[in-house]
């Protein structure tokens, strides 16, 4: 590679060339005698900017810059999944084995083993014609997901040659395609695509199917869909990377890609070990066999903390054009923007609020607007739901990065420390969160769960609602002024609260509950409510419904009913009527 331009500058992960380059924005180059891997992201007529995806201490002036004529990019084949990555798609346990524990600079190693073989199965043949995001070979990636090699967007022709089905590495050349213009072009088990640019498709579908979390207060009160985006805001030490973790294993993606971008390094070990500990619900597999982590850590050079939330996205787009469902999980997205912050302040830009760049906007919608439920190139239905969290400094939900955040999402589960505090789990505040989503999915509640589904939840959120109404009075007067009526209320609320949305998620029954127990959940408990209305209505003291220890029963049926046996709720209706008849008389 001729040397063509030298170093002029060093700020941090900022370097500066003097004078007219050669390069292009957002070109990838190679950054001193070590060859460290940056970007371009400025350009003038005398100067060119480039920031640095490793640590540039020992860095010289005239050391020489190396041009690679690519954006920076990802390299799409099998072998992802399973996978551990930094974030610039460098495979951490092949580094490891080469470097030890402290990754050195400068080690260039391809993403995916160009040495392994895999089982491949060509589908095209010779005369086929094949358009861009066409599938043209398959290969079992893992026990759970098959591979499906496609042809490279925006590349079309005839296929000239097919090798037959058999074992091939990664490079190995798989079919040859005669384009349009007489071009033959070699294609192989693996591509190469630019991680700013969002991949193509046929067209964006509405979202009209919600992720399926097994997290009550998720899949009932606050839902998301399936191709759509959701931020978790939230303090220190209020449950965002746990609750991220449990959506991690139990929603009902085909993939899951988890970002950890700027997070401490045992939150990223503790779910590498997690991941591979837990076995899949949905196939019997390790969960590692449908998971990518991509690893940014803290102490990781800070340039590529702001690049690793697009190489996880752009990951999740290549499986979605397969035809999968896949989900994506940023923790945290606070961080990347603080890693925008440190290199706009280092390129000397105008701040904003509270030093934030005036693009963070424009950055976080391009982001977000990433997810969607498309037709893919190939004609199938495949999404990417994004899962942002936020790390608010001081739980101050009305700092730049939550606002903004908000703009772009559709669904905010807001963490509350007080909840998190009182050990109740998932810290989501039933007050303050929401999901724009809900009425998305009246048709499919109704066709695949029970037509009285929204409406036991609409109840639900109104008990809610009016139990903190009423709070507000008993801090002041104390509950004993309360009339039965409104005492029932605080009460069946606080069986809400406690039996229904918190959830354990050490408890085998109770740490993934399907839709179908969660609905009849809400029966029983508005059964009791409804019954208990008609009790007190008639003078009776709510002091006596209390004394049958109904309430406390039922906030004990999450462990009590197993989820496979879900019918043993109805035996709580008649337990219900039984005890509580003689006081209707």
């Amino acid at each position: 590679m001729p040397e063509t331009n030298v170093i002029y500058s060093i700020n941090g992960p900022i370097v500066t060339i003097k004078g007219a380059t050669t390069l292009s924005m957002t070109e990838m180059v190679y950054v001193g005698n070590e060859k460290l891997v940056g970007e371009v992201i400025k350009l003038d007529k005398d100067s060119t900017t480039i920031q640095v995806y490793e640590e540039t201490g020992g860095l010289k002036p005239g050391e020489p810059i190396f041009s690679t004529g690519d954006q920076i990019s990802v390299v799409l084949g099998p072998g992802i999944i399973k996978n551990i990555f930094d974030g610039i798609e460098r495979p951490l346990t092949a580094l490891e084995e080469k470097s030890g524990s402290f990754i050195k600079r400068g080690l260039s190693m391809s993403a995916i083993s160009t040495e392994k073989e895999w089982d491949v199965t060509v589908t095209a043949k010779v005369g086929d014609r094949l358009k861009g995001g066409e599938i043209y070979a398959t290969c079992p990636e893992t026990d759970v997901i098959t591979h499906r090699v496609m042809v490279p967007p925006y590349l079309e022709g005839e296929v000239v040659e097919a090798k037959p089905d058999g074992k091939y590495k990664v490079n190995d050349t798989i079919i040859k395609i005669e384009t349009p213009s007489g071009e033959v072009k070699e294609l192989t088990l693996c591509q190469k695509w630019p991680i700013r640019i969002p991949r193509p498709v046929n067209h964006r579908m509405e979202a009209t199917k919600p992720l399926i979390t097994g997290q009550r207060v998720i899949d009932t009160l606050f839902p998301v869909a399936k191709g759509g985006a959701a931020a978790i805001p939230g303090g220190f030490g209020t449950g965002k990377t746990m609750t991220q973790h449990q959506l991690a294993k139990w929603c009902d993606a085909d993939i899951i890609i988890y970002v950890g971008c700027g997070e401490r390094g045992n939150e990223m070990t503790q779910a590498l070990q997690e991941f591979s500990e837990i076995t899949d619900p949905k196939t019997g597999k390790p969960l590692t066999d449908r998971t990518v982590l991509i690893a940014n850590t803290s102490n990781m050079p800070v340039a590529a903390r702001e690049a690793s939330i697009y190489t996880g996205i752009t990951l999740a787009e290549y499986y979605r054009d397969m035809g999968y469902h896949t989900a994506l999980m940023a923790d945290s997205t606070s961080r990347w923007a603080e890693a925008l912050r440190e290199i706009s302040g280092r390129l000397e830009e105008m701040p904003a609020d509270e030093g934030f760049p005036a693009y963070l906007p424009s950055r976080l919608s391009k982001f977000y607007e990433r997810a969607g439920y498309v037709e893919t190139l190939c004609g199938k239905e495949g999404s990417v739901t994004v899962i942002g969290a936020v790390s608010p400094q001081g739980s101050d939900f009305s700092e730049p990065v939550t606002q903004n955040t908000k703009r772009f999402t559709r669904c905010f589960w807001a963490l509350d420390k007080s909840l998190a505090y009182a050990r109740h789990y998932p810290a989501i505040n039933w007050n303050t969160s929401y999901s724009e989503y809900v009425n998305d999915f009246s048709k499919w509640y109704h066709d695949n769960v029970g037509e009285n589904f929204l409406k036991y939840r609409e109840e639900i959120c109104n008990i809610l609602s009016e139990e903190s109404s009423l709070m507000e009075i008993v801090k002041l007067i104390g509950a004993d002024v309360l009339p039965d009526d409104q005492k029932l209320t605080i009460e069946i609320a606080r069986v809400i609260r406690v039996g229904f949305l918190q959830q354990n998620a050490f408890h085998p029954e109770d740490t993934y509950v399907p839709l179908e127990k969660q609905m009849k959940m809400m029966e029983v408990i508005l059964h009791m409510y409804h019954v208990c209305r008609d009790i007190v209505a008639k003078q009776v003291p709510i002091s006596k419904i209390i004394a049958t220890g109904l309430f406390d029963k039922l906030v004990k049926i999450k462990y009590d009913v197993p989820n496979n046996n879900i019918g043993m709720l109805d035996s709580y209706i008649e337990e219900i009527n039984t005890v509580l008849r003689p006081l209707m008389s």
